[in-house]
């Protein structure tokens, strides 16, 4: 406030003497008012409200120097209507500014925090309400649907954020935001509010359902019956200031098949399957639990995946074992595809390796049983085509002198010992 007063006494002194720069000190405890004006050091005064001589400024101030300035004290009096109209304005400006100053820097400290106002009036969806030092607003997309006020209607809601505005400090309130939630059970619950339980996370569809994960940080202290309260009276108080939006209070895991698990509640899960990589996961519940499981569109599920942080697919009992025999025929259809693919390899080998065998026959081919066959000689036979005694046998001259490496003399001794094979 002083500030104020100074600031508005220097405007109406600069309305009289035209200083170019003027200060004013105020005693607070004795109220004196002392108002200096500073004049420019020249060597010939041109403009007498703005400049003094050397001589006159080192008359006063010996340490005076050319070009720099001296303060000279100036009677408080005689200022005028006009100057004391400015005054007046500094003084209501800085006092306005002085409260913005205050409603900003106490609000911004309730930021995250829980306020009770008085509805004032309702424009364009919004309500505006009244908080005391200043009037906050509840805009439309922060209200939970269904929900309204009346002019005078008390209302609770979650300061969000503080704007600084042109027409002052405006106090943004909501009661959609699961931060509401949040704050709501620390108030009802001592163990939230002395952080022996620990809110890990709040998901919210307003108006329908809120799903909020708690953990402890003590073994004997149950998280959950914590916050339900004897009789369910902990969290009554809550749903009674959400008007009726039903609450699922999870306990917290490190282990994601059971947190999973638990956030679907009210359903029960059989079973939770996760995969790392892509972070999804599959539970099964009875086919009974089905429609509980996803809840009304999806509902949820969609509140479980938020507050998890992982995609859920969830399928009924009967839907999983329908899947894993479809898994199974596919598994049995792909053994028989490679089995026969195999089968097939391996027979195409075989094949391979009778080919060589008849291409290039072995030391107990049954053509070297002839007199006059060696190795050699039987490959030659065989590679000719007569790979048999049978076939030898039936072979004229002109044949057997056409296989390379078989002369006459041998050629007769081979047709001779094949035949008489035969007859014996």
């Amino acid at each position: 406030m002083i500030e104020a007063v100074e600031s508005a006494l220097v405007s109406a002194a600069k309305k009289k003497h035209g200083a170019q720069r003027i200060a004013v000190q105020i005693d607070p405890k004795r109220g004196d008012i002392i108002m200096y004006a500073y004049k420019k050091v020249v060597a010939e005064v041109v403009n007498p409200d703005e400049e003094i001589t050397l001589e006159d400024a080192q008359a006063l101030f010996p340490d005076a120097l050319l070009d720099g300035e001296v303060p000279l004290q100036i009677e408080f009096h005689g200022f005028g209507r006009i100057a004391a109209q400015t005054a007046r304005q500094v003084i209501v400006q800085k006092v306005r500014e002085a409260e913005r100053d205050v409603i900003l820097k106490e609000f911004n400290d309730k930021i995250g925090q829980l306020v009770n106002g008085i509805v004032l009036r309702h424009e364009k969806g919004a309500y505006y309400i009244d908080l005391g030092k200043t009037e906050a607003v509840l805009p439309a997309r922060e209200q939970v649907p269904r929900e309204s006020y009346r002019r005078g209607d008390r209302v609770r809601a979650y300061v969000m954020e503080v704007r600084d505005t042109s027409k002052g400090p405006q106090v943004v309130l909501s009661r959609a935001h699961p931060d509401f939630v949040s704050r709501l059970f620390e108030m009802e619950v001592p163990e939230i509010y002395e952080n022996i339980v620990e809110v890990k996370g709040v998901v919210r569809e307003a108006g329908d359902r809120t799903k909020i994960a708690v953990s402890s940080k003590e073994s004997q202290v149950d998280p959950v019956g914590a916050c339900v309260g004897m009789k369910g009276s902990r969290v009554q108080a809550v749903v009674r200031e959400l008007r009726g939006e039903k609450i699922d209070i999870i306990p917290w895991s490190a282990d994601p098949r059971i947190f999973i698990a638990k956030a679907l509640s009210p359903a029960v899960v059989e079973k939770v399957g996760v995969t790392e990589e892509d972070r999804s996961a599959l539970a099964v519940v009875a086919d009974s639990q089905l429609s509980l499981a996803i809840g009304k569109k999806g509902q949820n599920v969609r509140l479980a995946a938020k507050l998890t942080g992982w995609k859920i697919d969830i399928l009924s009992e009967s839907e999983y074992d329908q899947e894993r025999q479809k898994e199974r025929e596919q598994e049995i259809e792909a053994a028989i595809v490679e089995e026969t693919r195999k089968m097939a390899e391996e027979t195409e080998a075989a094949e391979t390796l009778e080919a060589e065998a008849a291409a290039a026959p072995s030391a107990e081919s049954p053509l070297m049983s002839i007199e006059g066959v060696g190795k050699k000689t039987a490959e030659q036979l065989a590679q000719a085509g007569y790979d048999t005694v049978a076939k030898v046998a039936a072979m004229t001259d002109e044949d057997i002198l056409a296989v390379p490496g078989i002369g006459e003399k041998t050629a007769q001794k081979i047709l001779v010992a094949a035949r008489a094979m035969l007859k014996s």
